[in-house]
């Protein structure tokens, strides 16, 4: 053995026989964090009447009520229990329920962040400082369901420590976080992890955007903070992914700052409003309408008389940037118009027709929207078949199909069969969509539409169709059979 294996093997044992502060030398301490911090996260208990069945073998083997609320870490022990009695249901009758969450101070005189789902429904909400471990009532300021936030307030009497928001989009993957809340209402308790990635979309709501953290999250550690080095807020812990460990997701400093300002001053969430629906670019749409790159929001429909449409935007404009902000996709579209208020002015930029314009828009105010359901359409007499896409079509001429498809009049082919390994089927055209434009241009006839393949489709490779779907607008981009 020569001397230069020896040597290593030796550096190896001495490394190995170190200390383990030694090795973990460098890592940061959470220790200060967790003393300055600590005492303004709050553990938050609520409780709520729910309707349930009247077997009494299950109410002797719930939690109810004071601070474990049915979220005991005990609770799947019992739960075998509960599960076996299920079909022995008796008469309903109304019974308090306790669940539990977390939340943090963020002014001296008692302002409490924490998530909408934590107090939602809620008939009375406790806090329990970790100061003097009091239970204060508190008062439901506002909840914000799309962004899953809620704003209380407490009268503590006394000035308390409170924590600021950082500024989330300075923050960066890789960076140490702290996530304080009460897991499992085991109470205060102080997790450690890093930022693992950024804009996260989960599904959760319109304007997801969330901070993936693998600081360990649990129920209970709902509505608590998500801390960086600096001791500020840069997060709210509001998800898990159930099946996974070491995936938690939290809602954006910047994005909460915004929700609970308007929460504080209004008890409510205002919203810009643009009236359009939207899509995002795919490859191929990107190439049919000459874009330089797959990027923007895709306009499918404006409503007439809403902000969009008074500002002169159309159909087939693909919004780049609102007021200076890039527009990379749909997502981003949705949260930059929601932050703003209405009746803000805004300048859109739009890409239309090969070149960038921009549009003055005044924006109105975000309301629920509902979306008609068109039927689908059995073939009938005067249909004709689309070789080049492997589709079946007649021409909509009557005023009662038009009302049934949600078409202000009589306009554009109603697609009744879309052939198996066509063009049309690789592109999710479906049985009931209404073909209303090619490449931009109005089809009302069926030789409209095969003119538009024949020669822009031929010279391009591809047709960009809009269609009507179920009472809204979307595009899809065929690519053509080229032996077609």
């Amino acid at each position: 053995m020569n001397s230069k294996r020896i040597l290593g093997i030796f550096t190896l044992i001495t490394v190995l026989m170190l200390p383990m502060s030694a090795i973990a030398n460098g890592l940061p301490s959470f220790v200060d964090l967790a003393k300055n911090c600590g005492p303004a996260v709050v553990n938050i208990n609520t409780v709520k009447t729910v309707e349930v069945n009247g077997n009494p073998m299950q109410d002797l083997f719930q939690f109810h009520g004071d601070n474990r609320g049915g979220n005991s870490p005990f609770e799947e022990f019992f739960k075998q229990f509960d599960d076996r009695f299920k079909g022995n249901n008796g008469p309903k009758h109304k019974q308090k329920q306790g669940s539990l969450g977390s939340g943090f101070i963020i002014s001296a005189d008692g302002y409490i962040v924490t998530n909408n789902h934590v107090v939602a429904s809620a008939d009375e909400i406790k806090v329990k400082l970790r100061n003097d471990g009091r239970d204060y009532p508190a008062k439901l300021i506002g909840l914000d369901k799309e962004t899953d936030l809620a704003l209380l307030k407490i009268e503590p009497g006394k000035k308390l420590p409170f924590l600021t928001f950082a500024d989330s989009e300075k923050s960066q993957v890789g960076e140490w976080v702290l996530a304080i809340g009460n897991p499992f209402g085991l109470g205060h308790t102080i997790t450690q992890g890093i930022i693992s990635a950024k804009g996260r979309i989960i599904g959760a709501g319109p304007f997801d955007n969330f901070i993936q953290t693998d600081a360990s999250i649990n129920p209970g550690n709902s509505g608590g903070p998500l801390i960086d080095m600096n001791g500020q807020v840069v997060g709210i812990n509001t998800a898990i992914v159930a099946s996974g460990q070491g995936i938690g997701f939290a809602i954006p400093s910047n994005m909460a700052k915004n929700v609970i300002t308007q929460l504080k001053n209004d008890h409510k969430v205002s919203r810009g409003w643009l009236g359009v629906s939207i899509q995002d670019a795919d490859e191929n749409t990107a190439k049919a309408l000459g874009l330089p790159g797959k990027t923007g929001a895709l306009v499918s429909s404006v409503t007439a008389g809403d902000p969009a449409a008074k500002g002169g935007m159309k159909v087939g404009d693909v919004i780049l940037e609102i007021d200076g902000s890039k527009i990379d996709n749909t997502n981003d579209l949705l949260r930059t118009v929601a932050a703003l208020l209405p009746g803000k002015t805004i300048v859109a930029q739009v890409w239309r027709k090969g070149a960038t314009q921009n549009l003055t828009i005044t924006l109105g105010e975000r309301a629920g929207k509902t979306v008609v359901s068109a039927e689908k359409f059995a073939p009938k007499t005067k249909d004709e078949t689309i070789d080049q896409l492997g589709i079946v079509v007649r021409v909509i001429d009557r005023d009662a199909e038009a009302k049934t498809l949600d078409l202000d009049k009589p306009k554009g082919l109603l697609v009744l069969e879309v052939k198996q390994g066509t063009p049309a089927e690789n592109a999710a055209i479906a049985v009931g969509d209404v073909i209303l434009e090619a490449n931009q241009h109005p089809v009302n006839t069926l030789a409209q539409l095969r003119k538009i393949i024949d020669t822009e489709g031929k010279e391009r490779g591809l047709v960009m169709l809009l269609i009507k779907r179920q009472g809204g607008n979307i595009f899809r981009t065929i690519e053509l059979d080229k032996q077609k």
